[in-house]
């Protein structure tokens, strides 16, 4: 789908954004500086369907915040041209009241430090000494959630706010919601990386007593290059169900989705968001 960008102005008239035109619903681009990372990178943030209108002044909306903006919502930013098709998914299911109305902010990934970025620990495989992940969540609550609370009408409630990714994206994804509890009640992890850094996330999730209300974990049976690879990445997803499992005691709480012959990549991962979504904020 062919998109084209238009200067705008947001609720706050010193902040500007880019309107993608060619999305489904109204995608905001905003160039976002950060201090904790001393970078700048775009903030993609999707309105849902009659959020202008007049009768919708005054209300709040759920959000979900999800890594490698890139990847969810345009072809032609999107790793290997295939998208998560976010916006087409989250319009066809607030349409049919599947979910509620709710805002979707895609936050970008740096390119080549990407993985310092998303690697809270150091790391042997891949080889990485100097990461930045530890700062992840202060760099995600303490500046873009407040940027996204002041220029829209965002819920700020941890009942009403998500935040997941994929691989890399969910690997931080999920050490943020462990190191900052209570602050989610939705996660989304597709294909995390649990065997970075020696499988530590692992390791330390079994110390972790508050979950978010609702965790959707999905992983493919063909994830890696071979079978026995790909059977130790499922075996560490499953690992990791078993210890939220047992920490949150109940199945309404955690859904596992294992999905056959589904590969390391984003046509696997859009198609698995619909269920994902309704799962997570879903009646």
């Amino acid at each position: 789908m062919a998109k084209t960008l238009t200067a705008e102005s947001s609720t706050e008239p010193q902040t500007e954004f880019l309107r993608a035109t060619g999305a489904t619903g109204d995608l905001h681009l905003h160039s976002f500086s950060s201090r904790i990372f001393r970078n700048t990178r775009f903030l993609r943030i999707w309105l849902p369907p009659g959020y202008d209108d007049a009768a919708n002044q005054s209300r709040a909306y759920p959000v979900l915040y999800l890594n490698d903006g890139q990847n969810l919502f345009e072809a032609s930013t999107a790793f290997g041209g295939v998208e998560w098709q976010v916006d087409e998914t989250a319009d066809r299911l607030i349409r049919e009241e599947a979910i509620p109305p709710m805002i979707i902010v895609g936050i970008d990934n740096m390119g080549k430090d990407r993985i310092r970025e998303y690697t809270p620990y150091r790391s042997v495989n891949p080889m990485m000494l100097r990461v930045l992940g530890r700062r992840y969540p202060d760099f995600l609550m303490l500046e873009v959630m407040p940027f996204v609370c002041r220029n829209y009408r965002a819920m700020s409630d941890p009942g009403n706010i998500g935040l997941g990714g994929s691989s890399l994206g969910a690997l931080i994804a999920l050490y943020t919601a462990m190191v900052r509890p209570g602050t989610f009640g939705k996660l989304l992890l597709e294909s995390p990386s649990l065997w970075v850094s020696a499988r530590q996330l692992i390791k330390d999730s079994r110390k972790v007593r508050i979950w978010p209300e609702r965790i959707f974990l999905g992983v493919g049976t063909s994830e890696a290059s071979n079978a026995e690879r790909s059977q130790t990445v499922v075996d560490d997803v499953r690992e990791l169900a078993a210890i939220i499992r047992r920490a949150v005691l109940s199945e309404k709480r955690l859904k596992v989705v294992i999905q056959e012959g589904a590969a390391h990549n984003e046509s696997a991962w859009a198609g698995r968001f619909p269920e994902a979504l309704q799962f997570l904020f879903g009646n």
